[in-house]
């Protein structure tokens, strides 16, 4: 990089292409990657280079919870960056103690200590390593509709199509019935979903299965809520056979859905709880997995075989307890909650005015859009693991338009910052009705 770059701010088209010849992208051949340059943040809106502004409408990875750029997040890892940054995890910090403390209160039921870690991956491997040995058993079971993460053991547990390219992986996962079926609006009853479970469970022998793992909400594939009675059958079903309930609640947690956690809707306290993304608000990386006491009991006298560099990171801890302190503050939590029929509001309108509206889901503010090109047949607008031209093109007006969201197969994901207000998510809906013209298309022609 020449010094006269170096010392001045550079152009949208100079970060890309730096960015594109020296960096490597995820989840994409290279050579296809087109990436928006960001130069600065604030509340729910992006910034290029050049001053133009996006709204962020799915809070980067449903992360980025608090909004962008909250100055009390940003001194708390500034004051922390100049006192202490790193010591190795065998130490004991401050913000370490104090953020054990917080989230033993917040967290559900019994779970009150935590495996602090780098991310939502790391705390996945690292619950499925807990599971494992406080059970004894090697077996997982995990659902086809999931996503927990792209390490060897998370990419494992994750169903969706982007597990086949990582195949063969870990030994001793085995799939259980979803909740949803693809292409289908709605959720197969509690009670179906649950006898496939317990069939599952009859058929692998359960003194094999040390746990079986779940999104609470399954996030990317489809914004999943699960019908009434099934997160409470779940646990019903680990307890009789003694085996540990996990949940994910890297995406739905830290005030997603209006509650501090989404298990928190269904009254019922896992074993396990993973957890990141909202945790700092993406500030900083950081993840966790909870635990019960039960299980925090045996590794008092039983060694643990795990551990991360950047455990406990004093300066994660210190934007997570600042993160937390936010959402109490400003009551996001609150909000989410309150804007739950707002946004639901914004789906129906779309639905009753979009025949290329199929379906549409949310929880607090985790929503989305499911575009069909028939409502009856249900057909969806694009194939399974697979895009459309109507897609793209929905893509790119949203992109030209000022709103960055996730769109995944035949979806458009709702999933804005918790510090959102109605005028600025009726912005984002205003965006998404002219985009959905496009797929309307498909159906009348």
């Amino acid at each position: 990089m020449s010094s006269e770059i170096a010392t001045r701010t550079m152009s949208s088209q100079e970060i890309v292409r730096l960015s594109r010849q020296h960096t490597f992208f995820s989840w994409s051949a290279q050579g296809a990657i087109d990436p928006i340059a960001i130069d600065r943040a604030e509340g729910v809106y992006l910034y290029t280079p050049e001053g133009r502004r996006i709204l962020d409408f799915n809070s980067q990875l449903m992360s980025v919870n608090i909004g962008h750029g909250d100055r009390r997040v940003i001194d708390a890892i500034t004051a922390q960056a100049t006192k202490l940054q790193y010591v190795q995890p065998a130490f004991a910090t401050e913000p370490r103690a104090r953020l054990g403390a917080k989230l033993a209160e917040i967290l559900p039921g019994d779970l009150d200590k935590v495996f602090l870690t780098l991310g939502g991956a790391e705390a996945i491997e690292n619950a499925i390593k807990l599971a494992r040995a406080f059970t004894g058993r090697h077996k997982i079971l995990a659902r086809y509709r999931a996503y927990h993460g792209a390490t060897l053991g998370a990419m494992t547990l994750t169903g969706d199509p982007r597990r086949w390219a990582n195949e063969p992986a870990l030994v001793g996962v085995v799939r259980y019935p979803d909740t949803h079926r693809w292409g289908e609006q709605e959720s197969r009853p509690a009670a179906e979903a649950l006898q496939g479970l317990e069939d599952v469970i009859r058929y692998e022998g359960a003194h094999t299965i040390a746990a079986i793992f779940l999104e609470t909400i399954v996030g990317t594939n489809g914004i999943l809520i699960p019908p009434d009675g099934y997160i409470q059958g779940v646990r019903e079903l680990c307890d009789r056979h003694g085996i540990l309930m996990v949940a994910d609640e890297v995406m739905a947690g830290f005030g997603r859905t209006g509650k501090w956690f989404a298990i928190d809707h269904w009254d019922t306290v896992p074993d396990l709880m993973t957890m990141a993304k909202g945790l700092t608000s993406s500030y900083l990386p950081l993840g966790a997995v909870a635990m019960n006491r039960k299980i925090a009991d045996h590794f008092e006298t039983n060694f643990y075989y795990g551990g991360l560099t950047y455990s406990s990171h004093a300066i994660s801890c210190a934007a997570a307890l600042a993160t937390i302190g936010v959402y109490e503050e400003d009551g996001l939590i609150e909000n989410a909650a309150r804007l739950d029929g707002v946004m639901r509001r914004h789906h129906e309108d779309l639905a009753a005015r979009h025949p290329s509206v199929g379906a549409h889901r949310n929880l607090g503010l985790f929503g989305i859009l499911d575009l069909v090109r028939s409502r009856d047949p249900w057909t969806p607008l694009t194939p399974f693991n697979g895009t459309s031209d109507e897609m793209k093109a929905i893509g790119t007006f949203l992109r030209e338009h000022g709103l960055y969201t996730m769109i995944a197969n035949n979806s458009i994901h709702t999933n804005p910052p918790l510090c959102i207000t109605e005028e600025q998510l009726a912005e984002g809906f205003a965006v998404i009705d002219e985009a959905l013209a496009i797929a309307d298309q498909a159906l009348t022609g």
